[in-house]
């Protein structure tokens, strides 16, 4: 293989994933050295004598969370993707068209009405983002015909629009029943809302591992059609692509992608959103694995901030990573809407 395509910007990307990684789980509020963490982790896989506190704090809060949140990172980052580059338009994230927000009012009513927690609510979420998706791709399809390129975008611009809305009234939904709960429950379902990696565990490392090995190689196999599909409904429907049967499976692959992370760790913001346009702009080109790669770096990026770097700041106050991801998110979100005026103009 020749040196330029190894060295390619996706090749440094996943480098800065794994030096990331290593920032992560080495540094922080406590810091494990190299050979220490290798014995830790083949101490834990051999069944041999473990570091007293350093064990612990490797094998169930740091590597767990690290892993969470590379994966949920992956997931956001291919969601936000697939759709973009689906409806060939940057705000076509799941942050933007409902899906998260389909996932936050079923885990707030799980939480307040049904006193639900852990499973349960990543359950109920998962659930709500899957309804939600289906109720806005009906919509979306409601009157526009099979192929044809205007029909194609005038469908797309439907999902977008119906998925505003629908986002509109659920979040509706969740303040009106955050009013209606008491305190304590208030501040869990407030936690989940923000988007967290509190409840990082094996458990949800081996669930979003499973989903992952479902979801990715379906990512794969759709990879070519939708390339075909970025030139036109009319041109990928002359070149042979079943347009209809291929944007259908675009789209359950997408909103399964972030339902399981918005069940894993709450609708952590902005993350889809900004994964694939940032992405586009360090290789030059649409890529998934360059957004996947993406979305796993601003996760955590972003968790290490919320964890080490904003309690020196804010006197020892912990923010949830979406905190975090929403300050990045917004300002980006309007120069991107600044950017694109200018071009139109």
């Amino acid at each position: 293989m020749p040196l330029w395509r190894v060295l390619s910007p996706t090749f440094f990307l996943a480098l800065a994933l794994v030096a990331m990684f290593a920032v992560y789980v080495l540094l922080g509020s406590y810091t494990v050295t190299i050979p220490d963490f290798f014995t830790i982790v083949i101490n834990h896989l051999t069944g041999g004598e473990k570091i007293p506190g350093a064990s612990f704090i490797v094998m169930e809060h740091k590597l767990p969370r690290a892993m969470v949140g590379t994966m949920i990172g992956v997931a956001f980052g291919l969601a936000g993707a697939l759709f973009q580059t689906m409806l060939r338009n940057p705000l076509a994230s799941p942050d933007i068209i409902g899906i998260s927000s389909g996932a936050s009012a079923a885990a707030v009513t799980a939480i307040v009405i049904f006193g639900a927690s852990g499973a349960v609510v990543s359950g109920a979420a998962l659930i709500g983002a899957l309804g939600v998706a289906a109720i806005i791709y009906a919509i979306s399809r409601s009157g526009s015909g099979a192929g044809g390129g205007n029909r194609g975008n005038a469908a797309g611009n439907r999902l977008i629009l119906a998925g505003v809305g629908i986002a509109a009234a659920l979040h509706a939904v969740v303040n009106f029943l955050m009013t209606r709960a008491d305190v304590r429950t208030a501040a869990d379902a407030l936690i989940w809302l923000n988007g967290s990696l509190n409840t990082a565990t094996w458990d949800r490392v081996g669930v979003l591992t499973v989903s992952l090995l479902v979801l990715i190689p379906a990512v794969i196999a759709l990879a070519g059609p939708l390339r075909i599909l970025e030139l036109g409904d009319d041109a990928a429907a002359g070149l042979g692509i079943r347009v209809n049967a291929t944007r259908l499976g675009l789209v359950l692959t997408a909103v399964g992608l972030a339902a399981v992370a918005t069940a894993a760790a709450g609708p952590v913001a902005f993350v889809a959103f900004l994964a694939g346009p940032i992405a586009r702009r360090i290789v030059r080109k649409p890529s998934l694995p360059a957004s996947a790669l993406t979305g796993a770096l601003i996760v955590l990026l972003a968790d290490f901030l919320a964890s080490n770097i904003a309690p020196v700041i804010l006197d020892g106050t912990v923010l949830p990573v979406g905190v975090i991801t929403g300050a990045l998110g917004a300002p980006f979100l309007l120069w991107l809407l600044v950017t694109s005026n200018r071009k139109e103009a």
